[in-house]
């Protein structure tokens, strides 16, 4: 099977419900982000140090990856279309919950923060920090689709996505003290 079909030449793309949108339709960006959000998780991942990983940060970026993967298939259905009725329900309010325990679990290894922190250190914490930057463009790209279309499973998308940047932005504090990496503070 080849990669390349020809069909999205012409600036059209079809959703896994058949239907042709511009390449550019909210839609298709909200998918889009969703999928270099999991990418950039990916770069985390690859990035992270050799480290006592107690708090299972490897195997909850690939649950993550897992859940965008649904969170992606939702999007790029049309709610008005029948195979919307085929898609698993996405458990956002679970899934929301399970990212609020891993982030107190990190929090609870951490100092308390005192000021607004710049984003970097170690590699993956600014990798963890970027993706933190793409999850809130993803939020509001999501939202923006969902408003023009009361969109399938809307809510439990917003709030994963909403607490899923909470977890990357912990995530990066915790890589950088796991990694003996201080943190730089803003002084505006």
């Amino acid at each position: 099977m080849k990669i390349y079909t020809g069909t999205g030449d012409k600036g059209r793309t079809s959703l896994f419900s058949g239907e042709r949108l511009k390449k550019n339709a909210d839609r298709v960006s909200a998918y889009g982000t969703i999928d270099e959000l999991c990418s950039f998780i990916g770069v985390v991942i690859a990035a992270l140090p050799q480290f006592d990983d107690r708090q299972g940060v490897v195997s909850t970026l690939e649950e993550i990856q897992a859940s965008l993967f649904k969170v992606g298939a939702i999007l790029a259905t049309s709610a008005k279309s029948a195979d919307a009725e085929l898609l698993q329900p996405f458990a956002g309010k679970e899934a929301t919950a399970w990212l609020e325990r891993r982030i107190d679990a990190m929090e609870g290894e951490l100092e308390e923060l005192r000021s607004f922190i710049l984003p970097g250190g170690h590699p993956a914490a600014a990798w963890a920090q970027v993706s933190r930057a793409v999850c809130r463009r993803a939020e509001r790209e999501v939202l923006t689709c969902l408003e023009a279309e009361d969109g399938y499973n809307s809510e439990a998308v917003l709030g994963y996505v909403n607490r899923l940047s909470d977890y990357f932005f912990v995530l990066g504090r915790y890589l950088n003290t796991m990694t003996g990496t201080a943190e730089k503070s803003w002084h505006g």
